[in-house]
């Protein structure tokens, strides 16, 4: 990339952006594995010309498969035509709260205001069956955090996100979409997405044309608390979407508000949860105000700490979006001759007779091996290419079956 972590990053060119989408939009390159390319490769470019000798090597495994370039073009086309642009993580203008979480989307599609990107944010979720009470707290503090110079993130789902979003159009909102930019869901929620789009901005990372899957829903969330300092979860059942959304703060280091309900109303037993389990009890905007000001004040806090020259993000692993987000392996940059070339065969597959069902971390195969660390771990985004390896908590690794 042309920038690290958490430092001030400039605008690609157009050829630049081009590249980053087609990769974004190839079988099975998510985050990390998108992340780990370009810091083997060096750019976007060299590493869709590298994919084809790394792909010749697979033997099973994942699917790779790269996209066409007309079809990121046509895409490109018509976002232009619907008012949207593309945010890379290089782009000055992509959130930095978001830029700070684990695996960021690396191209996201906008429509609307990008000023409002760069101011803080909180999210308000909560259940699409809400309660009149729900509704109309979401509402109030919307519209007070807005007051107050926040601006709001939500789902444009039905219920607490719809009323967080209608609450605070005046001062700012941010929708985060399942599906692509022309695909709003619900579809009476159209009008509302054009009209927040005045003051705040639309967002997906998913492509022009998209239309959502259940599967697409929990990626989304990991967007809408990614924007935010800090969620606030109004009302959500034991198994509600909202909670997941909560979860994925809590592993992003950032702040959770619950709001209490009545225990005899199934929409409070998922927030009732959340406070048992340390959330912040909110029983008003100035709840969140007084705990965010000072985190406001320290801006994002990159998780595991901003990359370094010697630093850099995980691979990605596609079974699931949970799993997407949550296990991870740290990836360390290549050194320089090995910056165009795939690992050695031989190597590859000597790191491959280290590893079984338990997990091992990076640590321990670098020292296993005596190998260099890049070396190590251009040989692990081989064996993820080729689908070979799966993922524990704490950076470890396991061979999969």
């Amino acid at each position: 990339m042309n920038e690290r972590r958490g430092e001030r990053p400039v605008r690609l060119s157009d050829a630049q952006l081009l590249d980053w989408l087609q990769l974004a939009r190839s079988d099975n390159i998510g985050p990390r594995t998108f992340q780990s390319l370009l810091q083997r490769f060096g750019s976007a470019s060299a590493a869709l010309k590298a994919l084809p000798r790394l792909i010749a090597k697979q033997n099973g495994g994942r699917a790779i498969r790269l996209a066409a370039r007309e079809d990121c073009e046509r895409e490109w086309e018509a976002l232009r035509r619907q008012g949207g642009q593309f945010l890379t993580l290089d782009d000055a203008d992509y959130p930095q709260t978001l830029r700070a979480i684990d695996a960021p989307p690396p191209v996201i599609a906008v429509r609307g205001r990008l000023d409002v990107l760069a101011r803080p944010m909180v999210a308000i979720v909560g259940s699409r069956n809400a309660s009149a009470y729900g509704a109309k707290f979401a509402a109030t503090v919307a519209q007070e955090l807005g007051e107050a110079g926040f601006v709001i993130a939500s789902g444009l789902a039905r219920g607490i996100d719809e009323s967080a979003h209608r609450a605070s159009l005046a001062t700012g909102t941010v929708a985060v979409l399942a599906g692509g930019l022309d695909k709003i869901y619900p579809s009476e929620n159209v009008p509302l997405a054009e009209a927040l789009c005045e003051r705040g901005a639309l967002i997906s990372e998913m492509p022009i044309g998209w239309v959502p899957r259940g599967r697409d829903f929990p990626r989304r969330n990991r967007i809408v608390s990614g924007l935010a300092y800090g969620t606030v979860v109004v009302e959500a059942a034991r198994r509600s979407g909202s909670l997941i959304t909560a979860r994925y703060a809590n592993e992003q280091g950032r702040d959770v508000f619950a709001v209490p309900g009545s225990p005899f109303d199934p929409r409070a037993e998922g927030t009732n949860d959340l406070l048992r389990q340390g959330a912040t009890l909110c029983t008003r905007s100035a709840d969140v105000i007084e705990a965010l000001t000072p985190v406001i004040a320290r801006g994002p806090q990159y998780q595991n700490g901003a990359p370094s020259a010697d630093e850099e993000a995980d691979l990605f692993d596609t079974v699931a979006p949970q799993d997407e987000v949550n296990d991870a392996i740290a990836v360390q940059p290549v050194a320089p001759a090995f910056a165009t070339s795939v690992a050695p065969q031989d190597f590859v597959e000597r790191l491959r007779a280290l590893l079984g069902p338990s997990p091992v971390s990076i640590d321990d195969l670098v020292r296993a091996t005596g190998r260099p660390v890049a070396e190590v771990q251009a040989a692990i985004l081989e064996l993820d290419l080729q689908g070979a390896i799966g993922r524990q908590g704490g950076n470890r690794i396991t061979l999969m079956p």
